[in-house]
This record gives structure tokens, C-alpha cells and sequence, in this order.
């Protein structure tokens, strides 16, 4: 977005065609206001400063005024959209206990977040975030894109029962403002089993939406992940896509372009750290320490930036120079890793807010930063796959049960999140070792736990890393025990399980009790169920 005081530079001298000193005086003074306008973060000033303006007597008066006066009225608006910016978080559901539905969305408002991406579509969830007038992203899982591809009549069913039944409840529906095709199907570990089907199932979604009547409502967009782009020198300057899939960008892109939809895009300055060892974690971390990056004339402070502008010149390469882009995810983990811990990823959601508020832009794209930013992620989900890393169970704001790692500031200054209400647990119990036992065989016992259970805090780095044996064992067992529901016999372990009532957890290394919820393992099970129902129907229909 263009700079609001260029604009209204412009639309002054535009429309400033009296000679009246009465009238240069009060276009002169409308104009320093909305100047600092650019500095407001208070949603009552934004308001008085735009009623000082409709109520100018002066106005009134005059009615050479009336340009300047609907004109200075839109760049209020523009400049205070421009500062409040698009920042929404991502929903995930691969948790053994998901928090229900309600409850996180009670704990979006509560934190006055507007917008939630979601990876599926899923009924619990859409039902839950009715009325709630938060912008919502549903998404289509890879698994269903072949099907999708083949059949528009597949596409138009899934529409039908994913968007149009929740949009046509009016004020008491869900806002749905973009339909995302797979879930990063480029993703390099993917190899190419998705890539022949993402433009059909794009564009046969495109045509549902367009027969139900929603295609200006209703965006179609493929999230692309991190790794879709690169420069192999580190100059942002010679970013390109991958050359597995450039003809399918090109196509990606024509495709979102005519439809007026967004480039969706994973930037993640925790991997670049970890991925490359020209990336410092000052760098990473907005510090004004960081040694900067030069390319050509350009200097870069900060990775995001760095990452941001490589997928710029990607984009330009191609011929979509101009494409908006959406931060789909973005975040840093707490856990599971090195550098992975609440104070690291406190500085870094501080940092990412000034920036995105602070309208500066990039290098490549000065004063126009990304028109939405999506955090990753709302909460901590224990059945995340970890073949990225242990880190990957740990991108929360929020533990697994809706407790604030560290404070967050969104333009209202740093300030405490508010923790999900009325949380129910499993009674306060734990399965910890039987040191009274023969422990020869409690290793063993503990990897094999760890195998069905989530022991990534124990990982290089994590937070229970620390804690020597016998005491990861027991963080093993407590583990597949709170998995399991506190079952007795998931503390037995060939008789080395002892339950206790008397907490186990040490220093920063926390033994948790599970949550009391009926949602267990529910939403992934009705997941897999819609997933394999929608590929039976399509199978028929083809």
C-alpha cells in the first residue's frame, strides 16, 4: 500500500484550486492530521479524529471543501487499516486432546484475534466459529486434491458442504473469506505426488464457488511453503522458484492473478537459522545488533525481510511482480529444539509486530508489507508430525491447554494473553518409574513408550532435556500414560509404572496432565472419516 501522506500530498494538490486563505488554512491543518494519523494506534482516536473532520464547521461552510473533506475521510480510513494491518493465527487440530472447539474460540476473542486459518474443514470447528465474526480460512487436505483434480462434481459437493452450508446462515454463519487448496503441496519433502493435481482442484473449486455465487466473497488460494523458493548465492536479488516446480507456479500464479487471489506463503526465519549458517539468530530475531546483509545497494536487518524479498524476485523472475502476498505461517517454537523456548519466541513475535505495524515494508517492496500475516500457531499439538524436527509439536502461543507462553504485543503494547477459561483435566496424577524395581529393562521400556507417546520436550535443546535417568523415563511413561487417559494398565510397563499424586515436574521441565474432553482423538477421527468418504464419493462420480 502506498504511503498515506504521498496520497494525500497528491489529492491536495489536486483538488487545492481556491485562493481563498480561509480555505488553504483548513486543507492545510486537515492535512497535518491526517499526517499524524500515521502515529495512532487507538482505535477512540482514529474514531475523533474522523468526527473532528465530518463536524469542521469550517467544512460545512464551505463547499470547495467537500473534495478535500471525502477524500481527507478515505485516507483516515486507508491509513488506519494500513496501521491495524491483517494478523490472524493458524488452528491446528493434531492434538490426542484438543481443547474443544468452543472454548478456542472463546479464547480467539478473548484475544481479539480476527482471523484463523484452518488446515481442513472441519464440521466441530466451522460449528463452533458460527456467529463469532472472525475471518476464516478452511482448507482442503492434500489427500483430497486427486480427487478434486478429476471431478468438478466432487469440487462442487465439497463447497456445498464445507462453505456454502455455513456462509447461508447470515449473521449467525461463518465469515469464510478463503478456500486454501492443499495444505503446502509443493513442500520439497513431498517429491511431486501432489503437483499434477493442485491447478485442477484449484480451479474446480474456483467453479464451485463461482456456480454457488461466491466467487467475489470467496477467495481460492495454495499455500506455498518455504522451501518453494531459493538463492543459492543468499542474495535475496536472485531468488527463483524451484525448478521442479516453475512451470507450475507460472500457472499457480496466471491462475490466482485472474481471479484476484493472493499469493499464500510459509516464511520461516526459525528454519532459515537452523538450515543455514549465514543466518545469526540476532539476525533472526530483529535485534538492531544483527549484522546486516548486503545485496547490490540493498541492506537487509532482519531475516524475515531476507526471506520475504527472495520470494519477491522469485515472483518477479516469472512475470508477478505485483501479486499480493499473505504470511499464510509464520511463528517460532518453544520447545524440542535449541534456540526453541518462550523468551526466544517472545523477541521474535515482538520483533515480527513492530515491523508488519511499522508499514516500512522491504527493500524490494518498500512500504508494502504483506496484506495478511498468519501466526504459527495458535496451540501446542502433540500429533504434529516431527520429521522436521521435534520443534514442530511446540509453535503455539498457547500450551495445548490454552495457557499463554509469554506476552504479545499487537499494537496495544506488550501485554499478558488471556489464558482459555474453564479448562477440565484428567484427575492430577502421574505414571513416574518405580525406582523400587528392577530397572534394567526401564530404557527400553521408556522408548518404546516414547514411541506412541509425545516425548519431544526431551529432545536436544527441549525443555526436559536436562533432567537426567532415571527421570526422562518417567517423563516417558507419564507421558504415554496422560496419552492413554490415565488408564491403569498404561502405567504398567512389565510392573516398572507407579502411580502418583505427587507432581514429578522439575525446574522448566513440566510433566502435564491431559485434558478431561470428549473432543479426544474425535476431530482426527472425524477428519480421517471425511477424508475417506469424500475419496470414496469421488471415485464414483468420476
Amino acid at each position: 500500500m502506498p504511503n498515506p501522506t504521498i496520497i494525500l500530498d497528491l489529492s491536495f494538490s489536486s483538488f487545492s484550486t481556491s485562493t481563498r486563505p480561509e480555505a488553504t488554512r483548513w486543507q492545510i491543518s486537515t492535512r497535518s492530521m491526517v499526517e499524524d494519523m500515521a502515529d495512532l494506534d487507538d482505535e477512540v482516536t482514529f474514531v475523533r479524529c474522523v468526527a473532528m473532520v465530518l463536524w469542521s464547521p469550517k467544512a460545512s461552510r464551505m463547499p470547495q471543501n467537500r473534495w478535500h473533506l471525502a477524500t481527507t475521510v478515505l485516507l483516515l480510513l486507508a491509513t488506519y487499516a494500513h496501521k491495524a494491518g491483517g494478523v490472524g493465527v493458524n488452528w491446528g487440530t493434531a492434538a490426542s486432546h484438543p481443547l474443544p472447539p468452543p472454548e478456542v474460540v472463546e479464547l480467539l476473542k478473548s484475544n481479539n484475534f480476527s482471523k484463523v486459518k484452518l488446515l481442513d474443514a472441519d464440521p466441530l470447528v466451522l460449528e463452533a466459529l458460527s456467529g463469532s465474526n472472525i475471518g476464516v480460512t478452511v482448507g482442503i487436505p492434500n489427500a483430497l486434491l486427486r480427487g478434486l483434480n478429476s471431478s468438478l462434481r466432487a469440487a462442487q459437493s465439497w463447497v456445498h458442504d464445507n462453505v456454502t452450508r455455513y456462509l447461508s446462515s447470515g449473521h449467525s454463519g461463518v465469515r469464510i473469506e478463503y478456500v486454501a487448496v492443499g495444505d503446502e503441496p509443493f513442500l520439497q519433502s513431498y517429491g511431486e505426488q501432489f503437483h499434477p493435481f493442485v491447478i485442477g482442484a484449484a480451479a474446480n473449486i474456483q467453479t464451485a464457488l463461482r456456480r454457488a455465487n461466491l466467487e467475489s466473497t470467496v477467495k481460492v488460494v495454495v499455500p506455498c511453503s518455504f522451501d518453494a523458493f531459493l538463492s543459492e548465492s543468499g542474495l535475496p536479488s536472485k531468488g527463483h522458484f524451484r525448478a521442479d516446480i516453475n512451470r507450475t507456479m507460472i500457472q499457480l500464479l496466471t491462475f490466482l492473478t485472474k481471479h484476484g487471489s493472493p499469493f499464500f506463503v510459509t516464511i520461516s526465519p526459525f528454519l532459515s537459522l537452523q538450515q543455514s549458517k549465514n543466518i545469526s539468530l540476532d539476525f533472526a530475531l530483529f535485534k538492531e545488533t544483527a549484522k546486516p546483509h548486503n545485496d547490490s545497494r540493498r541492506t537487509y536487518k532482519n531475516c524475515f525481510d531476507l526471506s520475504y524479498d527472495t520470494l519477491v524476485a522469485a515472483l518477479s523472475t516469472i512475470g508477478f511482480s505485483r501479486i499480493d502476498i499473505v504470511v499464510a505461517q509464520i511463528g517460532w517454537p518453544t520447545d524440542g529444539a535449541a534456540n526453541a523456548t518462550s523468551a526466544i519466541a517472545e523477541t521474535f513475535i515482538k520483533g515480527l509486530m513492530e515491523h508488519l505495524s511499522s508499514g516500512v515494508g522491504t527493500p524490494l517492496r518498500p512500504k508494502n508489507p504483506p496484506s495478511e500475516t498468519y501466526i504459527l500457531s495458535l496451540l501446542d499439538e502433540d500429533q504434529r508430525s516431527i520429521a522436521a524436527g521435534s520443534f514442530e509439536r511446540h509453535w503455539g502461543l498457547f500450551t495445548f491447554d490454552g495457557q499463554a507462553k509469554y506476552r504479545i504485543d499487537f499494537g496495544e503494547g506488550l501485554r499478558n494473553l488471556v489464558n482459555a477459561q474453564n479448562v477440565e483435566y484428567l484427575p492430577m496424577k502421574w505414571c513416574v518409574l518405580n525406582n523400587n524395581k528392577d530397572l534394567s529393562n526401564a530404557t527400553a521400556s521408556a522408548l518404546e513408550a516414547c514411541s506412541a507417546a509425545d516425548c519431544t520436550a526431551l529432545s536436544p535443546g527441549g525443555s526436559c532435556s536436562n533432567i537426567s535417568w532415571p527421570g526422562n523415563v518417567s517423563y516417558a511413561f507419564n507421558s504415554y500414560y496422560q496419552q492413554h487417559d490415565q488408564s491403569a494398565d498404561s502405567c504398567d510397563f512389565g510392573g516398572l509404572g507407579l502411580i502418583t499424586t505427587v507432581d514429578p515436574s522439575v525446574d522448566k521441565c513440566r510433566f502435564p496432565v491431559e485434558l478431561r474432553t470428549s473432543y479426544s482423538r474425535s476431530l482426527q477421527k472425524a477428519s480421517l472419516v471425511r477424508t475417506m468418504m469424500f475419496l470414496v464419493a469421488a471415485i464414483l462420480v468420476t
